[in-house]
């Protein structure tokens, strides 16, 4: 009979410590609150990221990070998906980024976010080049910034990542990297082969715990990954941490300034760089190395240059710094037939209140 009793109390005992364990791990998850998915590319439904960039050939990879994870930020604080579309050359150069160096410091670079801020792409178009060059961003651009009111490293682990994504907004993340991380075109990236080619910034976006991977945006266009995108492993060893004491994963914080300004904006569509058009037949270039602007387009014969303008009542033409045509009207066209050599297109948009540009160099063969 004692034996019994004894038998049935330790049972008892047992069904209370896994009740109570139960209980514990249930209530843990409950005061996390961290969902199994998340993204900033679908919140209730609404994807705040802005489209992939390309910043080929050039190193600004950090400025890229940044602003990638500001725009989101910015369309989710205001709850207009307006694609903004900030200047990342802008905050590389004057933060004190060069190519020679191949960075900009990312502390700095927040720093000056906090101090100054950053104005949107018209102010300052990336010419896409691989080498320094003087460079001033267009009068007023101080009007035009937006900016922080603080950052700070996220500590790394998973759970941390996690909250802090959510809380904040996009992470913005340093990196190392294989030979093979060019080749990738899809799933989660595993390291197969090749040495170390190098580091890298970039922001992410989101997890999944049912792939155990981190949601990524990346700066080399959409011929690249998934379009642009790509998915690391929780445990993948390519997490960096170059600066200082600093964990390599950096939130930004109160976004705020002119985010919305009333700007023309402009877009050179085509010539497109690292393409060749033949009488306006377009092709990927293969021989990227023939001149000193190897992401130039190159141009056979004649060509129309395609823009694409919003909120704009006058476009003007520029090749080498001098106006060759100022349009009026939409569409705004302009025929390419300039000498042979390598020469930068500039056009100039204007609406009542400012003025904005793009800018593309370009290599004529005939």
């Amino acid at each position: 009979m004692k034996k019994s009793i004894t038998i049935l109390i330790l049972m008892l005992m047992l069904i209370q410590t896994f009740t109570a364990g139960a209980y514990k791990t249930e209530k843990t998850q409950e005061e996390i609150g961290l969902p199994s998915f998340f993204s900033w590319q679908d919140i209730d439904g609404i994807d705040y990221t802005t489209p992939i960039k390309d910043q080929s050939p050039a190193p600004t990879c950090e400025a890229y990070g940044l602003v990638a994870s500001l725009e989101t930020i910015m369309q989710y604080q205001i709850g207009d998906l307006y694609e903004p579309d900030l200047s990342e050359c802008h905050l590389y150069f004057y933060a004190g980024g060069t190519y020679e160096s191949g960075y900009v410091n990312l502390i700095d670079a927040a720093n000056y976010l906090i101090d100054v801020g950053v104005p949107d792409e018209g102010c300052f178009p990336d010419p896409h080049r691989a080498f320094d060059y003087p460079f001033e961003s267009l009068q007023g651009w101080e009007n035009r910034t937006v900016k922080i009111m603080d950052w700070g490293w996220v500590d790394y682990n998973i759970e941390s990542i996690k909250t802090a994504l959510i809380e904040y907004g996009p992470l913005v993340v340093c990196i190392r990297f294989w030979q093979d991380f060019f080749y990738y075109t899809g799933g989660v990236y595993e390291h197969k082969w090749g040495t170390r080619a190098g580091g890298h910034v970039v922001t992410i976006v989101g997890y999944d715990d049912s792939e155990e991977c981190w949601i990524v945006k990346n700066s080399w266009g959409t011929k690249w990954g998934e379009n642009g995108w790509f998915r690391i492993a929780y445990d993948a060893e390519m997490f960096a941490d170059w600066y200082g004491p600093g964990t390599g994963v950096m939130y930004i914080d109160g976004v705020y300034g002119n985010l919305k300004p009333d700007v023309p904006k402009i877009q050179i569509e085509k010539p497109l760089i690292k393409h060749t058009y033949l009488f306006g037949y377009e092709f990927p270039t293969i021989f990227k190395k023939l001149n000193l602007q190897k992401a130039a387009p190159k141009i056979i014969g004649k060509m129309a240059l395609e823009i694409i303008v919003e909120n704009t009542n006058k476009v003007e033409f520029y090749v080498d710094n001098k106006l060759v045509q100022s349009d009026e009207e939409a569409p705004f066209e302009w025929i390419i037939d300039i000498k042979s050599g390598l020469h930068t297109i500039e056009t100039l948009a204007y609406n009542d209140n400012n003025i904005s540009k793009d800018i593309v160099d370009v290599f004529v063969i005939l």
